[in-house]
């Protein structure tokens, strides 16, 4: 069975681009618009990495973070914030809300796909 990543984005253009590069790198790709609607689809089913942004509609991808390390059933999940926040304050609050990577816009694809596979794939096969 494919690990399936979770696209958390409002923008169509880079949702089109993270789909694409994800699905080619053999993933299998659901897409949520909003906060609310990546908890949504997260219980109805846990994918093996959310990509996240920030800035988002409803509930913001810091407070989305926040949910989902709160829930025991989703420990193994994998997340990665995407934000044009790029300053240290930014990134420090990511990762001590349990993001496991945090990328800054505009970001290189090659990196995205990389850094996707290290995560789900461990260091070895990435």
């Amino acid at each position: 069975m494919a690990h399936s990543v979770l696209v958390v984005e409002d923008e169509p253009n880079i949702v089109d681009s993270l789909s694409f590069l994800m699905k080619r790198a053999g993933y299998e790709v659901r897409v949520a618009r909003d906060g609310d609607a990546a908890l949504r689809t997260m219980q109805a089913k846990t994918p093996n990495l959310v990509l996240l942004d920030v800035m988002l509609p409803r509930r913001d991808g810091y407070d989305v973070c926040r949910s989902i390390r709160a829930n025991s059933q989703w420990d193994s999940v994998k997340i990665m914030l995407l934000t044009a926040k790029g300053r240290e304050i930014d990134r420090r609050k990511g990762i001590e809300l349990g993001a496991d990577d945090y990328v800054t816009k505009p970001f290189s694809t090659r990196d995205i796909v990389k850094r996707v596979k290290r995560l789900i794939d461990g260091p070895g096969d990435g």
